[in-house]
């Protein structure tokens, strides 16, 4: 580390709402932390919780934060002194604390429960509606209609609760870095105008948010990450500068190398160099990650600005129902058999729709598994013999997809030779809960922490207007010999990737395996080639765009997709709605290069 002898300890022990139950004793019981963070919140997840609350107004919150969480590890924690931080408030996180407490009573605990409120906005929304506000990746007006709407607070008042003493501090939904960068405020004092220590801290918070996505899960080389079953839960170890160290429990499985961190500092970060947060308006183009030792990495770098004046909110609408069918066809031409019986489907019940005077699906969706649809023209599995039809249809009646629901099992006796069904009976409708997102005023938030039976108001800085990051040049201009020979190889000879989503945007992060290669990389992986890889994926016409980023302090780039995902998270139809496999398959698109490279086909 490079200041010093300071340092803050840090645990990711959750990456989403149902990562597994390890990570927070392994966390405690390592002995290694001083705090220990849980992010559980995604626009999917806000809308499930957004359907649970509607359904029992008490839930609206992340329960196995409560029940499974803070079961296991809450009175050794406290014994420990580690000091609790996770958003499982999502809507609700009054009903969050609420239940902790009644936790904690159980096992004769008195922990200092904080509370941060502001995040729900949709108070406003009739306003902000009539202001003309429109979602930001659309461009539609907003519903008239909402389920929830909740803005993505900062880390200010996460480090004023620990402020005021407390134990734990439940957010609703904020920034998913804010329950690292909250401690990091707090213990070295940081002010909200250090901008480079902010964009450090919340990177340190970017790496361990999706828990053992940083400790060698879901990485490229996956052959290379031992011991997948007792693999460890990231630990930060961050300096008062704003450089911080990675590292996982001594004796767990799992791997911490530059490669894993490379991958997960580009996940779904979009513009590299203008990563928009609530405290700060972060640049990662130049962050260096090194090889500090085994199963350590050291990062430093970031750069920071000033955040911009607005939050970005998440709501969520109900639109009408879906319901999913699936079946199994197996034997020769199943692709072919699987893509009628749809055809069949959709066309009687739409006859039986209209016979009782219902109108048409609102959209309707086919996707067959098995073949290779999501490669397009790439696909290897034209003549698969065993496919599963997946038909995923909407309406606003529920009443009309039960009627579907009740269609689909005749498929087996009806059609297609070779036809059988998963297990699990008749498939269910179920509420259609589509999220959007726009930009709010910061000056209309009023952020409270109540702790205590006492109420702390919070005031975040007012931003400046988004400021462009300065230009970097473009890698160095690839020169191929003349005349020198030449093959085609999978681009993961050249490259590690990791992918996820942007609302309706693929992101797809590419680190080139060595860095004198990433010129070749930016040469051949260009936009065009890109979007001619998943243009099949893509919507029509201007949305069908890819934007190319270049980071040279990790000699990777970064790729957005727009239009990518079918509308994405949980207004998606597709099998694949976040578009977590779009870095497999671009890792599988033949790339020229020169046979002196040693690599092989």
């Amino acid at each position: 580390m490079t200041s010093g002898p300071r340092r803050v300890r840090i645990g990711g022990a959750s990456g989403f709402w149902g990562d597994s139950r390890v990570g927070a004793p392994q966390l405690v019981r390592s002995g290694l932390i001083d705090y220990l963070v849980f992010d559980y919140l995604a626009e999917t997840t806000m809308a499930i919780l957004a359907a649970a609350r509607a359904r029992k107004p008490e839930l609206g919150y992340a329960t196995d934060f409560v029940d499974t969480a803070m079961q296991q590890v809450l009175p050794e924690a406290l014994v420990r002194g580690i000091r609790i931080i996770a958003n499982a408030g999502g809507i609700n996180p009054q009903g969050c604390a609420d239940a902790l407490r009644r936790l904690a009573e159980s096992q004769g605990l008195a922990p200092r429960i904080a509370v941060v409120e502001g995040d729900d906005v949709s108070a406003l929304m009739p306003r902000l509606r009539e202001a003309g506000l429109r979602d930001t990746h659309t461009g539609q007006p907003l519903p008239e209609a909402v389920l929830s709407a909740n803005a993505y607070l900062g880390a200010l008042p996460v480090a004023r609760a620990l402020q005021a003493g407390a134990d734990i501090v439940i957010t609703g939904r904020g920034v998913d870095s804010a329950v690292t960068l909250g401690p990091l405020i707090h213990a070295f004092g940081w002010a909200m105008s250090d901008h480079d220590r902010l964009a450090g801290g919340s990177l340190a918070g970017h790496i361990i948010e999706c828990g053992c996505q940083a400790t060698g899960g879901l990485h490229t080389d996956w052959q290379s990450v031992p011991d997948w079953a007792h693999i460890g839960y990231p630990i930060v170890e961050c300096a008062e500068d704003g450089s911080f160290e990675l590292f996982k429990p001594p004796g767990t499985g799992g791997l911490v190398s530059r490669a894993c961190v490379a991958e997960q500092l580009l996940y779904e970060i979009g513009d590299p160099g203008a990563y928009l947060l609530a405290d700060v308006s972060c640049d990662f183009r130049s962050v260096v990650i090194e090889q500090a030792g085994p199963d350590r990495v050291r990062v430093h770098g970031a750069r920071g600005r000033a955040p911009t004046p607005t939050y970005k909110v998440s709501a969520t609408q109900l639109d009408g129902h879906r319901c999913a069918g699936s079946l199994v066809i197996v034997g020769i031409d199943a692709a072919a058999k699987a893509r009628r019986t749809a055809q069949a489907i959709l066309e009687r019940t739409r006859g039986i729709l209209g016979q009782l005077g219902l109108p048409d699906y609102t959209a309707t969706h086919v996707e067959l598994l098995g073949c290779e649809s999501l490669y397009g023209a790439q696909a290897r599995t034209a003549q698969s013999r065993e496919v599963m039809l997946r038909l995923v249809v909407d309406h606003p009646s529920k009443a009309a997809l039960e009627i579907f629901a009740r269609e689909v099992a005749p498929s087996g006796t009806s059609w297609s030779p070779g036809t059988t069904m998963p297990a699990g009976g008749r498939p269910s409708p179920s509420p259609l809960v589509k999220p959007f997102s726009f930009l709010l005023d910061k000056a209309l938030v009023d952020m409270r922490v109540r702790i205590d039976g006492q109420t702390i108001e919070v005031r975040a800085p007012a931003g400046q207007p988004e400021v462009p990051p300065p230009a970097l040049p473009d890698p160095p201009a690839w020169q191929d010999a003349p005349g020198a020979p030449q093959i085609d190889v999978p681009l993961i000879r050249l490259a590690w990737a990791r992918s996820g989503d942007k609302g309706d945007m693929s992101n797809i992060g590419l680190v080139a395996r060595r860095p004198e290669w990433l010129p070749l990389l930016w040469s051949r992986v260009t936009a065009e080639a890109v979007r001619h890889h998943f243009v099949h994926l893509l919507q029509a016409g201007d949305a069908a765009r890819v934007e190319r980023f270049h980071l040279p302090g990790i000699a990777g780039m970064n790729l957005l997709l727009h239009g990518a995902l079918a509308g994405g998270g949980p207004a998606s139809p597709r099998f694949d709605p976040l578009g977590k496999g779009f870095g497999q398959i671009l890792l599988d698109m033949p790339v020229r290069v020169p046979v002196s490279l040693g690599l092989q086909p």
